[in-house]
């Protein structure tokens, strides 16, 4: 492992043994590869531990921490960026594919573009045996100049799921930590928007998996998905109205605390008071893997052919 590594990947992980190995060897086969890999396991019961470790053993660049008891998704991602060294940041999910030009392409996205917080790229909805299902059209305005704009695209369109691109360390340092209410995920991303535009890589790199045992659909209620977030939330103190309330003033403390003008503060409350009022206008609420898959035969994409490790897979 190099001693100052430009890119951290933070992984975390709870019960991964499924999909986990395809994902290392995805990563690890970037053609980028001035990063490290820490892995943050959150005291998995299955064979996660074994794999990190084995693939641990195969390549310096990964670093295995295993945690002694599982405190939750939400703040096992932030305990993996505080392990992590690099000026750059990527969170990775342990059932995700990456194809082999993605850190390449978003490295590359954010050293030409210095005003830029964020680099992704074009993404894919796979299945469990990794088949494209939804290839998808991201159409938000995280590109614009103007912050007003980059946080009403991101309430009112279909999407925001830009987690998992590539950021810039100093920029997440001085956002607040992810949460655990009810679509925290999306107010995260919100305040990222407010310090600077994204910048998406045209091309197809990043495939999402969807698979009955992501934690979205093995935690079908907003309840069940928050406890999965954070043990904590379990009990009477976390009622589902109080998961709600907070979303909502996720919103609000993160339009405080972004580095705006008292203009674009105020164009910010004016957005979220109309996306309060309207709520969210049909569609805008949807989720990408809910929609109807496409005709395999029409696709001109092979997931096989981007994605290390896959080699083979389609003879």
């Amino acid at each position: 492992m190099t001693p100052h590594p430009r890119l951290s990947i933070g992984l975390p992980v709870y019960n991964g043994e499924e999909y986990l190995a395809e994902s290392l060897d995805a990563l690890l086969g970037q053609t980028y590869e001035d990063f490290e890999l820490v892995i943050s396991d959150n005291a998995s019961t299955d064979g996660t531990r074994d794999i990190c470790r084995r693939y641990a053993a195969q390549d310096s660049r990964i670093r295995y921490i295993r945690l002694p008891r599982n405190i939750g998704a939400a703040p096992n991602h932030n305990y993996v960026f505080t392990e992590c060294r690099g000026e750059l940041f990527k969170w990775a999910s342990h059932d995700d594919l990456y194809a082999r030009d993605l850190l390449r392409s978003c490295v590359a996205a954010l050293d030409e573009r210095p005003e830029v917080v964020l680099a992704h790229a074009g993404q894919a909805v796979i299945d469990g045996d990794g088949k494209v299902k939804v290839p998808y059209e991201y159409g938000l305005a995280t590109d614009s100049p103007r912050a007003p704009e980059r946080f009403r695209s991101l309430l009112f369109e279909p999407g925001g799921d830009d987690f998992y691109g590539v950021m810039r360390s100093a920029m997440l340092r001085r956002v607040k930590p992810h949460d655990s209410y009810h679509h925290a995920d999306r107010t995260f991303v919100a305040e990222i928007t407010l310090h600077g535009p994204f910048h998406q890589v045209p091309e197809l790199l990043y495939f999402r998996r969807d698979h009955p045992t992501r934690a979205e659909r093995a935690n079908p209620s907003k309840r069940s998905r928050c406890v999965n977030l954070d043990p904590r939330r379990a009990g009477p103190l976390h009622p589902t109205p109080r998961l709600l309330a907070e979303y909502v003033w996720g919103f609000a403390s993160a339009i405080g605390r972004a580095p705006l003008s008292s203009a674009d503060r105020r164009a910010c409350h004016g957005h979220l008071a109309a996306w309060l009022t309207s709520r969210v206008r049909p569609g805008a609420g949807e989720r990408v893997e809910d929609r109807a898959p496409v005709d395999p035969d029409r696709l001109t994409v092979s997931v096989d052919d981007l994605v290390a490790g896959r080699e083979g897979r389609q003879a």
